[in-house]
């Protein structure tokens, strides 16, 4: 279901810009090479920019009031009321609406069937003063995470909990890759991203006013006997080596999840998808939720 946009009204007194809006039929055009350079990490790096491809994510994203910068549609979409919607709401806040025919778009998002939208967005780093600032229930601590899906996956899940951000720390994937944005699906707008090194990390941790815990496979303590009574961040390493010496010694408890059956261990992504929920659902300090997902037996 597509989010609910407060979208201006297509119909305005005032005379449409024509710079604002451009018809590309060319995938050689400079505005498609430009947007097509997104989808590599440097060209993100430089630029601050990133793409998010498919209707819902540019009116996600619309909605949460990110900064736009280009709106990309097929040349149909003045018949798609939703489509028209988004389009108009990015041209009315300064965004070039760009035209685009089938064979550009595929050549933007790299699909045989490509989506009728793609926007172009200014990114959203945070330091880690803004884990004081928003002193949450959970934030999620990953180390060194390199699969852009996991990552995305995990965004999603702190958001689907409540969770207060992710904290990213030392050589991570890019969270606005497309593979990483596709699969938050919509999250990435919703969730603060701190980026930071190791080190840096380490050394503000010593004034982190709550309780720095690690998940690890030499973990004493089932995470679920872990106290939430006050904030906690939850650190989590890579599947392949888990949390490295520096930031297990961060650590002011060691956690683990208890396995019933002969695995000894889950992906980060599952892990990470149960520990989060779990401590929220155990804290004092979580939040009321706002949406119930409710679960029909099937005749």
């Amino acid at each position: 279901r597509l989010p609910v946009v407060q979208m201006v009204p297509l119909m305005t007194t005032e005379a449409p810009r024509p710079e604002s809006i451009k018809t590309v039929t060319s995938a050689a055009n400079p505005v498609v090479k430009e947007i097509r350079a997104l989808t590599q990490r440097k060209q993100r790096a430089e630029t601050g920019l990133f793409l998010a491809e498919g209707l819902k994510l540019v009116a996600d994203a619309l909605e949460a009031d990110w900064p736009v910068r280009t709106v990309v549609v097929t040349a149909d979409f003045e018949n798609q009321p939703m489509a028209a919607q988004v389009a108009a709401t990015a041209r009315a806040r300064g965004a070039l609406i760009v035209v685009a025919n089938a064979s550009v778009m595929a050549r933007l998002t790299r699909r045989e069937n490509p989506q009728a939208v793609m926007g172009v967005f200014r990114q959203r780093f945070q330091g880690l003063d803004a884990v004081a600032a928003r002193p949450g229930p959970v934030w999620v601590g990953l180390e060194d995470i390199r699969d852009p899906g996991n990552l995305g996956t995990i965004i999603r899940t702190v958001d689907s909990v409540a969770g207060a951000g992710v904290v990213l720390i030392g050589d991570t994937t890019d969270p606005f890759g497309l593979e990483a944005v596709r699969a938050t699906m919509g999250s990435i707008f919703h969730v603060p991203l701190v980026k930071t090194t190791r080190a840096a990390f380490v050394a503000w941790r010593a004034d982190y006013p709550g309780k720095v815990v690690g998940a690890h496979l030499a973990g004493a303590v089932d995470y679920r006997t872990v106290a939430t009574d006050e904030p906690v961040m939850l650190l989590m390493g890579t599947e392949q080596r888990g949390l490295t010496d520096a930031l297990t010694a961060a650590g002011d408890q060691l956690a683990k999840i208890p396995m019933a059956g002969r695995a000894d261990s889950l992906t980060l992504a599952a892990s990470t998808g149960g520990l989060p929920s779990e401590l929220l659902l155990l804290s004092p300090l979580r939040p009321l939720p706002s949406t119930f997902l409710v679960l029909r037996p099937v005749a």
